[in-house]
């Protein structure tokens, strides 16, 4: 759900600024040192592999509060919330270690957002699952087990993953364009071999695709008002008052709503 800030930026495009660029300096000042110490054989992917683990078990313990030692009626928040704690720090510094040691790769970017993706879509399901499986109907909790009771939250539940569902479009065909716009201009580059008006034709077209492409580039990597940190701010207070699941999902997606509506605008005018 984090997007790195613009590398071009376009009058009349709002600025938005949120918290995970401040608290990204923050982050290295905490993480960098810790890498000297990680044993040589450990690998940046073994650490996003235990920071994906983590959040399953997290999600699990969520889901099924009554396989584990908590309580059968309640769900105990401490020992999820220790998991998805260690699943954020480990997602932080899997980064900063193939940065400190200069093996930063594609599939290592590839894979740690998948696993970030398949939790944070896990997460308000394993809540909502677990608080309508845990809710006793003598129990003064408002229950989400009865026949009416857990609509409400299914329903914000699913409008969350929803919206998801639709950022990760707008985000992920945005970054299609850009590679499919600085393609075509790499082959233009080859082929302007002309001279005369068709030399100024396709430098005329090239000139175009340029500036789509840098428009392009900037609404991809632009901040919304909802990224990694209010994500996870959101995400943990889902963790530690799953009764609140439902408002906690209908303010999230409306968050999301809103930075796909900017996100939409943004592209609208980088593509006129």
């Amino acid at each position: 759900l984090g997007i790195s800030p613009p590398l071009f930026h376009h009058p009349s495009h709002p600025k938005t600024k949120m918290f995970d660029l401040p608290l990204r300096p923050l982050k290295d000042t905490i993480f960098t040192p810790l890498c000297t110490y990680i044993p040589s054989p450990i690998k940046p992917l073994h650490i996003t592999l235990l920071a994906f683990i983590s959040g399953l078990i997290s999600c699990y313990i969520l889901a099924f509060p009554s396989s584990t030692s908590l309580q059968p009626k309640h769900i105990n928040s401490t020992l999820p919330l220790v998991f998805w704690i260690l699943n954020r720090a480990l997602d932080c510094l899997d980064g900063a270690l193939a940065r400190h040691r200069g093996t930063s790769s594609e599939l290592g970017g590839f894979l740690d957002l998948l696993g970030d993706f398949i939790v944070y879509s896990l997460l308000p399901i394993s809540i909502a699952y677990g608080t309508s499986s845990s809710a006793s109907p003598s129990s003064s909790v408002p229950s989400y087990g009865g026949e009416t009771g857990d609509k409400g939250v299914w329903l914000a539940v699913a409008v969350l993953e929803a919206t998801f569902h639709v950022n990760n479009f707008v985000l992920f065909y945005v970054a299609a364009l850009v590679e499919k716009v600085g393609a075509d201009l790499k082959g233009q580059k080859e082929d302007s071999d002309g001279k005369g008006e068709r030399k100024k034709a396709e430098d005329g077209g090239k000139g175009d695709k340029e500036r789509r492409r840098k428009e392009l580039t900037s609404v991809s990597m632009r901040p919304a008002v909802i990224e990694g940190f209010e994500s996870g701010v959101i995400f943990t207070l889902m963790i530690m008052f799953p009764r609140w699941i439902e408002w906690l999902s209908w303010m999230m997606a409306g968050l999301v709503a809103v930075g796909i509506g900017q996100r939409t605008v943004w592209v609208v005018r980088a593509l006129s």
